[in-house]
């Protein structure tokens, strides 16, 4: 098996954000020559987008991606309407970002709603119109999957087939799948939709671990090789698709990592990226 390249390594501004600022996240990354990064919307706007957009090309970091968009369930035609303004700003921020996709966090049930089915419905008209806001810009979109146990209130996509479908019936011009390993490890038909996306479609590569036992289902995220995931082979078959991207280390740990001095938790990312990526 293919050990992966220390200049792939990403950093999801997640990964220390009870530590850190953005600004301290970029300079922590330059410092340890961690070349990719991904910011969150929050960290953005409190430093300011011109300013983090001017940190960010000082130390040429790419933007492996931005989170996140998505959300698109409301409850009516005015809360999707105000969903589908925002998400026009984050394409907007996404591109003066210079990010290489939006992450997009579809959303689950409106407040109330019990209506499965119709969640995802409002997720795919959602995404078609932010679609064609997003493509005239030039800003790919990426669909992430969640695992099923976010279906009620962060994501009613699940599954790759789920996000494949979309792309299939929408088009795959500047739409994609960003693939988390947290998300979809479990999943039987891993392989066969990583295939089916091909190349064109892979616009994100998302790593960290499965803790068992998991003591919270948001933040309790494992360190790469501190789980039961096999990063390296779900890796290689998103390589196998010509994928040539950056691997993303997204930790939300509220219990650990978050607790830990930031500047280890960096070296210990690149360490384990190199061990068990």
């Amino acid at each position: 098996m293919s050990r992966p390249h220390s200049e792939q390594l990403s950093l999801n501004t997640a990964t220390v954000r009870q530590q850190w600022d953005l600004r301290q996240i970029i300079e922590g990354c330059a410092r340890h020559e961690i070349r990719g990064i991904s910011p969150w919307r929050d960290q953005v706007a409190n430093i300011g987008l011109a300013e983090a957009a001017r940190l960010i090309r000082h130390h040429d970091l790419r933007v492996s991606g931005y989170c996140r968009g998505g959300m698109f369930p409301g409850v009516d035609q005015q809360a999707r309407q105000a969903t589908l303004a925002d998400n026009q700003r984050a394409v907007d921020e996404a591109l003066e970002l210079g990010a290489e996709c939006l992450v997009l966090v579809v959303g689950g049930l409106p407040p109330g709603s019990k209506d499965l089915p119709g969640a995802r419905q409002q997720v795919r008209d959602g995404l078609s119109a932010l679609l064609e806001y997003a493509r005239a810009g030039g800003m790919p979109l990426a669909i992430e999957p969640l695992h099923p146990m976010y279906a009620a209130d962060r994501a009613c996509i699940n599954t790759l087939k789920q996000a494949n479908d979309l792309c299939d019936e929408l088009g795959d011009d500047g739409l994609g799948i960003a693939v988390d390993v947290y998300h979809t490890w479990w999943d039987a038909e891993f392989y066969q939709e990583i295939a089916r996306a091909g190349l064109k479609r892979l616009l994100a590569f998302h790593i960290c671990d499965w803790l068992t036992p998991t003591r919270d289902l948001l933040e309790d995220r494992g360190m790469m090789g501190d789980g039961v995931i096999d990063i390296r082979a779900m890796r290689e078959a998103v390589e196998a698709q010509g994928y040539r991207g950056l691997h993303e280390v997204e930790i939300f740990s509220r219990l650990n990592w978050w607790t830990q001095d930031p500047d280890e938790v960096l070296k210990t990312c690149k360490a384990r990226h190199l061990a068990h990526g």
